[in-house]
């Protein structure tokens, strides 16, 4: 898995816990995801289609950095699924896991298109 970007946790993010607001997270998560798959499909129209379980691990607080992790699993013919996960940039270790995001590929009327990667490529 390579890791693509990184957030600086500032006090606006955190929960009443102090801790990073759950709903925030999976805001960046679903953009860094979308950059992630239209790089792929070489396609700025897309949508997310499916978000499998999210899996919180370890907090993060106000200071921390945090990167995320994609990786393509597969391909159909106008969608793909990316693997993500988010991990502290100083410790490497894992803040959330998720197994399956899927985006389809749209045209303008958002209905699925074929996009030119190949179909189950890994």
């Amino acid at each position: 898995m390579k890791y693509y970007s990184r957030r600086f946790i500032k006090p606006e993010h955190l929960n009443p816990a102090n801790l990073l607001f759950g709903g925030q997270l999976l805001s960046w998560i679903d953009e860094e995801a979308a950059i992630f798959a239209g790089c792929q499909m070489k396609s700025q129209q897309l949508v997310t289609k499916l978000i499998s379980e999210i899996n919180f691990m370890t907090p993060a607080r106000q200071g921390d950095v945090i990167e995320f992790g994609l990786e393509l699993i597969s391909a159909g013919s106008s969608s793909i699924t990316v693997r993500c996960e988010v991990r502290s940039k100083v410790s490497h270790l894992p803040i959330v896991t998720i197994n399956q995001m899927v985006f389809v590929n749209v045209d303008e009327k958002g209905l699925p298109k074929p996009h030119g990667i190949r179909a189950n490529a890994a």
